[in-house]
């Protein structure tokens, strides 16, 4: 009976500075990355799963991305977006309603085929979602876990461990917000320079830390100065918010898009290996040649752009390397044909002429 006493304060113990660890994270930064990290690297250290993963709500696309995924599988999920309704996740986000599958219960798992293909064999699970003020904002994921995590008192802590992941990503996303309205471009509505800098810096130590890659799209327009020159500086800065709608359009939430400066623009790409992001970078490009820039009743000033692309860890592996590779052959399409884009070593361009 002692033995038994002992062993429930020691437990107790342990997740009171489980608490406290998750409690001071909360309250010592407002960096969502880094706030997360803190949160599922305590939850994975107390329930033991194979593979532990964050998601998060996309409200744009109505789907779910990997926000952070750690353990065994971690990297293979990294890239994957869930819609709602689809797997263990997105059942979840759309019911709102926690999903608990333990290896014996005979229960099946919804739609667990979304991991086939990266060879993830799902037998336990343990999956919450994350609500703040009655809406799903992310779900927990769990996979593989002992026995013994899944009896109802480790259930019910995961459950208010859930509850401050929560508070962490409303509290992340309210903040984010308000800095906003200092990082954000005016005339276009996309990240300033300033943001730019800060963000590469942020998405290369993630792309590092995670093991992930990441590209960056950078580009400038063709010929800008002379639709200012024949139009006015009114028609090409609404040219140019048109041009930013144009690339919000064609970019997931999860993307960043900015505006370096003139009519410089860079795009960053988190999760994405070059493959991924030429198709990105092609979609652009084909966007504005094909599109009516129509600033007025009567003007109708075309616009093509010079496209480079460089991916971590290809092309770099710090933040002033990847932007280098990509200036420089941003720089050789406009020094050459221009309306096209080079994405890897000198003189290997891509494009599609109509």
């Amino acid at each position: 009976m002692k033995t038994t006493a002992i062993n429930e304060a020691g437990r107790a113990k342990a997740d009171l500075l489980v608490f406290h660890e998750i409690a001071r994270a909360l309250t010592s930064s407002q960096d969502l990355d880094s706030t997360l990290e803190t949160i599922l690297s305590q939850i994975q250290r107390v329930f033991r799963p194979e593979t532990s993963a964050l998601l998060l709500n996309d409200q744009k696309q109505r789907d779910l991305y990997y926000a952070i995924a750690q353990g065994r599988y971690g990297p293979r999920l990294s890239h994957l977006r869930v819609a709602f309704g689809e797997g263990m996740a997105g059942w979840v986000a759309e019911q709102g309603e926690p999903l608990i599958v333990s290896e014996d219960s005979g229960k099946d798992l919804p739609h667990p085929g979304v991991y086939d293909n990266i060879g993830f064999e799902v037998r336990s699970a343990a999956c919450i979602p994350l609500r703040s003020r009655s809406r799903t904002v992310g779900v927990i994921q769990l996979f593989n876990l002992p026995s013994e995590m899944l009896s109802e008192y480790a259930i019910s802590l995961l459950l208010v461990l859930c509850d401050f992941a929560a508070i962490a990503v409303e509290n992340a996303n309210s903040y984010y917000r308000v800095q906003k309205l200092t990082i954000v471009d005016e005339c276009t509505g996309l990240f300033n320079v300033r943001h730019f800098e800060q963000s590469l810096k942020s998405e290369i130590a993630r792309s590092e830390r995670l093991g992930v890659p990441m590209s960056l799209i950078f580009f400038d327009l063709d010929h800008f100065k002379l639709v200012n020159d024949q139009y006015g500086h009114q028609v090409g800065n609404r040219l140019l918010a048109m041009v930013g709608e144009s690339i919000l359009s064609h970019i997931r939430s999860m993307d960043l898009a900015f505006r370096y400066g003139g009519d410089e623009f860079a795009i960053l790409l988190p999760g994405t290996a070059k493959r991924q992001a030429v198709h990105v970078a092609m979609r652009l490009l084909e966007a504005f040649r094909e599109a009516s820039k129509r600033v007025d009743d009567v003007l109708s000033p075309s616009v093509t752009a010079s496209f480079g692309l460089a991916s971590y860890p290809e092309d770099g592996r710090t933040g002033p390397e990847i932007l280098e590779a990509a200036d420089a052959r941003m720089y050789e399409v406009k020094d050459t044909t221009r309306d096209a884009m080079i994405f890897s070593g000198p003189g290997r361009t891509l494009e599609r002429r109509a």
